[in-house]
């Protein structure tokens, strides 16, 4: 088995005005807004450029169920299939399945404080 987790890859927690959240944030630290929250950009100690999403979700939104929680973090993982069936022989809870896009597989599996977390395997060359 590979690496598993290999960083951050986004933060993200429900608000009353995400649009107005992003605003704050916006004029009052610097963050690069856009209709999804804010990505940061960094290089790993390879030198190979990385990203990190912040994103504010509505109050209502459903994303982060079965969690009952106010917030999700995503981790950035290498082989995400090979991962989720080993997390899954280890007795993990796999919510959905498999999601790919052009910028990355998802996944989802809940810790064992009931919070839903998502996975990441990046393609952070698709954000450019």
């Amino acid at each position: 088995m590979k690496k598993r987790v290999t960083g951050i890859g986004g933060m993200f927690f429900k608000t009353k005005d995400p649009k107005a959240t992003k605003e704050w944030y916006q004029k009052h630290l610097g963050f690069n807004t856009d209709d999804y929250g804010c990505t940061f950009w960094w290089k790993d100690k390879e030198g190979k450029e990385c990203s990190t999403q912040w994103s504010p979700f509505a109050e209502d939104t459903s994303y982060y169920q079965p969690s009952k929680k106010d917030f999700m973090f995503n981790y950035r993982v290498e082989n995400l299939k090979e991962l989720l069936e080993t997390l899954k022989d280890e007795g993990i809870t796999i919510v959905g399945e498999m999601e790919e896009y052009d910028y990355g597989k998802f996944g989802w599996i809940m810790d064992n404080d009931g919070n839903k977390i998502e996975l990441w395997e990046p393609i952070d060359q698709a954000f450019k």
